[in-house]
């Protein structure tokens, strides 16, 4: 495929005919507005390399801030704070042991999405 700017050139119709019926059809299936805006502001807390640290961490193992700091050589605040905003996402929860606080994946969603975003990347490579 022939490459512009470094990217690979997008091929354009030749032709100008609208197909109503499956435009019609893709429009009444699309989410709402506030759904796409919901689910857009969901996959930005998937941008973030220490957030993908912490979840692909939490895949292996339930874990307390002190390991998650250790394992991803970083300070418990600063692991502490993306902890608030995966907890405020719903992507882990947190479970008390006396002390101590132990995160884990909110649920096995969290886990599809973390797994085949991983394949997803692997079979192109």
């Amino acid at each position: 495929m022939e490459k512009q700017d470094g990217f690979e050139k997008i091929d354009l119709c030749s032709c100008n005919v609208i197909h109503n019926d499956i435009v019609k059809k893709v429009k009444e299936s699309l989410p709402t507005e506030e759904t796409i805006f919901d689910l857009s502001e969901f996959f930005k807390v998937f941008s973030d390399s220490t957030r993908i640290k912490i979840l692909s961490s939490l895949l292996v193992s339930e874990m307390c801030v002190c390991d998650l700091a250790a394992v991803l050589g970083t300070s418990q605040s600063a692991i502490s704070h993306q902890l608030r905003l995966l907890k405020v996402f719903r992507l882990v929860k947190s479970r008390k042991a006396g002390k101590v606080v132990y995160y884990s994946l909110s649920d096995d969603h969290v886990k599809s999405i973390i797994e085949l975003g991983l394949a997803h990347l692997s079979e192109n490579q």
